[in-house]
């Protein structure tokens, strides 16, 4: 096997078998059934492939692998500068060239490793629709910082905006970044991008403080009682503790301060409380509930505060597998 005359999808199967079964096993979990199929009838149409082949493909996936993490880090300007230092001229714009050949640079990269505040001074006088493709971009930390700096009658209309937002063309994306190229001096281009959407919400919801959450879901559960219930159904705040069975609850309540839960219950509706408490030692849900009885008044951004902190745990633990919540009712698990 020739390493200067492979196809792309040859590369791509010398590098699942230089990888081995389980990380390509891995690693179709994120392809296409028709990529899928491609790729295994290459893999077992390839009887032999030389140590050379192996190592060129290698050496080649990681300079495109590393050119993408420059681009990402300062565009692809910087990436270029970096890799001309460690591979020449000469190779590094043969890497260059197969990226923006064959793979999409996101837009609005060049503000992704700027502070929140900076970025919200830039954009909150633009229009929601403007505001809600920006935000679509960003990460979810940075895109909740944001939406909770906004004023409350624009939060729900943004999020409102970004959870239905579907495809965006080239040209409103290259205008919307031309305007902040002027301030923030980059502009990556990028084909037809799918933005959006409700799971783009969805994340920046459950990323925003309690108090913005809570106003963004209930002007949405008025103007858009559909759009509401389809967020919901992805979300998890704190009242839906009600949903997760005994043996989730005592995992998260091992993660969770006492502190923390004390402050949680103060503003809890009873059946989460209960829930809660059923779930502990009677020793420690005696203590817990004689500490609530003697807290006096609580500032409700503290209990807030608190409950996000469980649903933080919450979500970690969903994420790492390590508790399923079932709503019930035909719905997938969330894991």
């Amino acid at each position: 096997m020739n390493e200067d005359v492979l196809s792309g999808v040859q590369k791509a199967a010398v590098l699942l078998i230089a990888l081995g079964p389980e990380k390509s096993a891995s690693i179709f979990k994120y392809l296409k059934e028709d990529e899928i199929e491609e790729l295994t009838l290459e893999i077992a149409n390839t009887r032999s492939v030389s140590p050379q082949t192996k190592e060129t493909v290698i050496n080649e996936f990681y300079q495109v692998c590393l050119a993408q993490q420059y681009i990402a880090e300062g565009g692809i300007g910087y990436a270029r500068e970096l890799l001309e230092k460690s591979l020449g001229d000469e190779k590094a714009q043969e890497v260059i060239s197969k990226l923006t050949a064959s793979l999409q640079v996101r837009p609005f990269e060049f503000i992704r490793k700027t502070e929140p505040a900076q970025i919200l001074n830039f954009i909150q006088d633009e229009l929601p629709q403007t505001i809600a493709l920006i935000l679509s971009y960003l990460s979810p930390s940075q895109a909740a910082q944001i939406i909770g700096a906004l004023p409350l009658e624009n939060q729900a209309d943004v999020a409102k905006k970004i959870a239905m937002m579907d495809r965006t063309s080239p040209d409103i994306i290259k205008e919307v970044e031309n305007v902040l190229e002027k301030k923030l001096s980059s502009l990556v281009n990028q084909d037809f991008t799918v933005v959006g959407g409700v799971d783009s919400v969805v994340n920046i919801l459950n990323t925003v403080d309690r108090g913005t959450e809570k106003h963004i879901m209930e002007v949405l559960e008025i103007e858009e009682p559909e759009l509401a219930d389809e967020i919901r159904k992805k979300m998890f705040v704190f009242e839906d503790i009600k949903l997760m069975d005994d043996r989730a609850i005592q995992r998260v309540l091992r993660d969770v301060e006492n502190a923390d839960l004390e402050v949680a219950l103060k503003g809890a509706n009873e059946e989460v409380k209960s829930l809660l408490l059923r779930n502990m030692s009677s020793r420690l849900a005696a203590m817990i509930e004689e500490d609530i009885e003697f807290m006096g008044p609580v500032r409700m951004k503290d209990v807030e505060e608190a409950q996000q902190k469980i649903v933080g745990i919450i979500r970690r633990l969903e994420e790492s597998a390590e508790i399923i919540i079932s709503r019930g009712g035909g719905d997938e698990l969330v894991v």
